[in-house]
């Protein structure tokens, strides 16, 4: 404990807020490193006009050279001497001297904006192999060994984060990263537990579900066969064990889960927004603004810098529209892809030589649906990206935080709809565009679409979630942390033999190539880690009706989360350039956006995929507790016979081949087989129970998203955005600061000036009145 004490104030003393040590002691802001080059050629010359145009900007440069040539870059103090003159917001949160944060930020800014004869900014030479690359170093000692000691370690996997420390090293923007991936940890908890006693409810009642029973009992109900070509008849019974898995994600608790979970999504907004407010009040940066700081940087970096204007062009946004659109059908496209695949497979495994993946084709066809869909979305992430960079640049935004918003919203879009446009269909479509027996819906004429299960299509959703999430957050994180570790091995390889010669470098030079073999950051690195995060929020809270276990699995996932992103920034990285922020930025208007369409995706949910509203006209309407005024019996007895339509096997089309032999029976016995729907047996038309479903699907659907929505509008009105305690906080600043000219206090003549002032006022209003 000592130590660790010691350790923090040395760091502070070291660190915090002062700036680096004189050149001559290798204190270097940043280091550029570029292979060696030929003397007198073209990259040679590029590479030092680059260099003197930074010493004409007020840089100190030093070549080190070794296996490759190092440069290291250290700004003079007058540069932030200006960027202090230039920022006199008294928010600001600047003191006598600038954080290091602040310091790297500012140099980084100026490097990447440092133009040579040619036009070529820094990130344009490094694409010319002038550069081979530009970073901050590591410090090898002080807040980098308190942030290993107390935070990038998995055995610290249960402690709270050192976010204050995070800050000091990394910058606002990162902290504020791990301060809002902690909070949504933390406040996932309860939605873990509700989800898990929701679960246990459900097995808890594994086999006392009356839906169930029937379905097992079922052993004389003869169901229409699955596909077209020599696809047997079947017994309900057979599907016994689907049935109970089904009832384990449709049971009664789902309804009030929902319901909860989008109330759990409003609080969490409206907490995280209270707490935001409280961390970034500490850091004096609650009334920072972005805009005022990317002009104060732009102009330290050119003091005739010519301000660019906000720009719209209507012209420009449809284009951008449409070509949006275009994308977003381009990936709906892909999910009709895999919505055939799965008709398709059905079908082949329908006609299996294995008894096993025969009798369970349907699951089977879900399943690997599932696993195609996931590479998928590992193929279409990657063209998401560069379709977004190229509609970015399309748009021309007027500033890096502006591009970086409107690069965000496009990502996301794009995103969900490679994650959701599968999910969607299955969940709201999936069994109900089909068509019924001798009138199939057919792709290209010949496969039909998919049926959903006479318990529900519910179980078909979960097995989806549940396959991509697995294998989202666990090959996904072994990826991601394992990439970098194997990079950062093989470069440390003792059977590189130029390393043999590390042991005679000299120490300043080993760190200098220490950062060297570090990862890369990519520029885009936070904004991966929130993209991920947003993905996971979606399958926490949109489908959690069908799928109770999300959040558990979601909890369990971010506490290995937040120390894989904290040993791979402090230990197999490359130091992050810190940015100033006082919030998350957009992604607090993408999260809002996906709490509404967590009411909107439950809500139909449950009025859709699941057979609690059927169920529930049956036990109201159709039961033989209504009709027959029972007591003695449960109310659902019959639903599973009330829910199945009969067909004459003689109406069938010609599409149809009946197997040659069938399982158990003889083909002359069977006249009429069930399907899942509400028709009349003699027209095939739709009955009036048919429209009764209906007529209550859209109710309780109306019913649930006023319901849910004036919850939320309730939850975050009820929950400040921000304490009081901070708003009077701010207020006694700017009370303080008002008094400041007058010595604290306001002069009698400063008083005296005012009173006439207002008695002037009082007697234009009488003359006003009079008149």
């Amino acid at each position: 404990m000592r130590d660790e004490t010691e350790l923090r104030e040395n760091c502070s003393k070291k660190s915090e807020y002062l700036e680096p040590l004189v050149p001559n002691q290798m204190k270097w802001d940043f280091v550029l490193v570029c292979d060696k080059h030929e003397p007198d050629s073209e990259k040679d010359a590029k590479r030092m006009e680059f260099l003197d145009t930074l010493k004409n900007k007020g840089f100190i440069t030093k070549e080190i050279e070794d296996k490759k040539n190092f440069y290291g870059v250290y700004a003079k103090s007058e540069i932030f001497q200006t960027y202090k003159g230039l920022l006199r917001n008294p928010d600001s949160g600047l003191q006598e001297n600038v954080p290091i944060t602040t310091r790297l930020c500012i140099v980084n800014f100026i490097l990447q904006n440092t133009e040579i004869s040619s036009k070529e900014t820094l990130q344009k030479l490094i694409k010319a192999k002038v550069f081979e690359a530009a970073f901050p170093l590591h410090e090898q000692e002080g807040p980098r060994e308190l942030l290993k000691k107390n935070w990038a370690q998995w055995r610290k996997i249960l402690k709270e984060q050192p976010i204050e420390d995070i800050r000091s090293y990394f910058g606002e923007k990162v902290a504020l990263y791990f301060a809002w991936l902690g909070w949504y940890t933390r406040i996932l908890f309860p939605a873990a537990v509700l989800g898990l006693l929701v679960f246990l409810y459900g097995i808890f009642h594994f086999d006392s579900s009356q839906v169930s029973k029937e379905i097992c009992e079922a052993n004389t109900t003869i169901m229409c066969p699955l596909c077209d070509q020599k696809c047997p008849f079947w017994q309900l019974s057979d599907t016994c064990t689907y049935a109970k898995v089904t009832h384990l994600f449709d049971n009664e608790g789902t309804i009030l889960f929902a319901v909860l979970m989008a109330l759990w999504a409003t609080v969490f907004l409206e907490l995280w927004k209270r707490r935001r407010a409280e961390v970034v009040s500490e850091w004096k940066l609650y009334g920072w603004d972005e805009d005022e700081e990317e002009l104060a940087l732009q102009l330290i970096n050119n003091p005739e810098y010519d301000l660019k204007m906000y720009r719209h062009s209507y012209i420009r946004s449809t284009i951008l529209l449409l070509l949006v659109l275009l994308m977003i059908t381009v990936l709906i496209g892909i999910a009709h892809a895999l919505v055939i695949y799965r008709v398709v497979a059905t079908v082949v495994f329908t006609q299996s030589d294995f008894e096993f993946i025969q009798e369970r084709a349907s699951t089977v066809a879900v399943m690997t649906g599932a696993v195609l869909h996931y590479i998928t979305i590992i193929v279409m992430t990657k063209v998401n990206r560069r379709v977004a960079l190229f509609l970015c640049d399309l748009e021309t935004p007027r500033t890096f935080a502006e591009r970086e918003n409107i690069f965000t919203v496009k990502i996301f879009t794009f995103q969900f709809f490679t994650y959701f446009s599968s999910l969607i269909y299955i969940a709201f479509f999936l069994g109900r565009i089909n068509g019924r027996p001798g009138n199939y819906v057919r792709v290209a004429g010949k496969w039909r679409l998919e049926e959903c299960h006479p318990s529900g299509c519910i179980t078909d959703l979960f097995i989806q979630m549940a396959i991509i999430m697995t294998l989202k957050q666990t090959l996904s994180n072994f990826v991601e942390y394992l990439t970098p570790w194997v990079k950062l091995k093989f470069r440390k390889s003792p059977a590189n033999p130029k390393d043999k010669d590390k042991a005679h470098m000299e120490k300043k030079t080993q760190d200098l190539y220490k950062n060297y073999q570090l990862n890369e950051v990519n520029v885009f690195s936070l904004f991966d880690e929130f993209l991920e995060m947003m993905i996971q929020y979606s399958f926490t809270t949109i489908f959690v009706a069908a799928f109770p276990l999300a959040p558990l699995m979601a909890f369990i996932n971010n506490l290995f989360e937040i120390r894989l992103d904290a040993i791979k920034m402090v230990q197999l990285q490359r130091r992050i350039v810190p940015r100033k922020a006082n919030d998350i930025g957009i992604w607090l208007q993408v999260l809002e956006a996906i709490g509404i369409l967590a009411v909107i995706g439950n809500g139909l949910v449950i009025a859709i995929t699941s057979d609690f509203i059927p169920m529930q006209v049956y036990k109201y309407t159709y039961s033989p507790c209504m009709l027959q005024n029972r007591t003695d019996i449960n109310c659902l007895t019959g639903y599973i016979n009330n829910s199945l339509s009969v067909f004459r096997v003689q109406d069938f089309e010609w599409q149809m081949k009946l197997p040659e032999k069938l399982p158990d029976f003889m083909r002359s016995e069977i006249t009429e087989c069930r399907y899942r729907d509400y028709r009349n047996s003699d027209d095939y038309n739709y009955s009036v129970q048919f429209w009764h479903v209906f007529a209550a699907r859209l109710a309780f659907l109306i019913l649930f998203e006023h319901v849910a929505l004036c919850i939320k509008l309730i939850a975050a009105w009820y929950v400040p955005d921000v304490p009081q305690s901070v708003k009077n906080k701010h207020l006694m600043t700017k009370y303080e600061n008002l008094q400041k000219p007058s010595g604290g206090k306001l002069s009698s003549a400063g008083v005296t000036g005012t009173t006439c002032i207002v008695s002037a006022s009082s007697r234009e209003m009488a003359h006003s009145t009079d008149v």
